[in-house]
């Protein structure tokens, strides 16, 4: 480890899903160098000299995070229907939920903790969700043309409508993160973007 930190020679995507954890578990503010160095086993001088400063490791963090998750969706369309693919995403958000335990979604945490303090960082998560939106708009446009979606309202009108069904899960998860309850409101949030009978 001694070699690896006076080099500065590192995993860059392990560095930065600990630093997630980090982060995730006790947000930007009180998330301090000691832990960062802690969690992510880099010396201060090697996490200033890859990221600039701890809000540059923050930035970088988002980046992984996303970049994961998006990792996480493509996989749940491998070999099934569009819409069997989103109800495997679904159940993975449920998941994710539950083996997170306290630590909320990181891009939901920063947007509440620094969002309105800080431009870069809400711009930053702001167009990594519009993404997001637009991928599940993807989705759910292939789900209208083999019939599995409703096809009374737009691809981009069901997706913000299972965007702000899985952001309002993540937060109402905080007091109640049951996992057969969440999956259970997953499932009917599910149920209206099928076609009306």
């Amino acid at each position: 480890m001694g070699d690896i930190m006076r080099t500065a020679s590192f995993d860059r995507a392990q560095v930065l899903r600990a630093a997630i954890q980090a982060f995730r578990h006790k947000g930007f503010a009180a998330t301090t160098m000691q832990d960062l160095v802690t969690t992510t086993g880099l010396h201060p001088g090697s996490i200033y000299g890859a990221f600039g400063n701890k809000k540059g490791l923050l930035l970088a963090t988002v980046d992984q995070y996303v970049l994961d998750r998006q990792a996480e969706l493509e996989l749940c369309f491998v070999d099934l229907t569009p819409f069997a693919g989103l109800g495997r995403y679904m159940a993975l958000v449920v998941e994710e939920m539950q083996r997170c335990d306290s630590m909320a979604c990181l891009l939901v945490k920063m947007l509440q903790e620094i969002g309105e303090q800080d431009e870069e960082v809400a711009s930053r998560i702001s167009t990594l969700l519009v993404q997001h939106e637009r991928r599940l708009a993807e989705a759910l446009l292939a789900a209208q043309q083999t019939g599995e979606a409703r096809g009374d309202a737009s691809p981009e009108q069901l997706a913000r409508w299972l965007m702000i069904g899985i952001y309002g899960m993540r937060t109402y998860a905080h007091v109640h993160a049951d996992l057969d309850d969440m999956q259970e409101v997953a499932d009917r949030l599910l149920v209206t973007l099928q076609p009306v009978a």
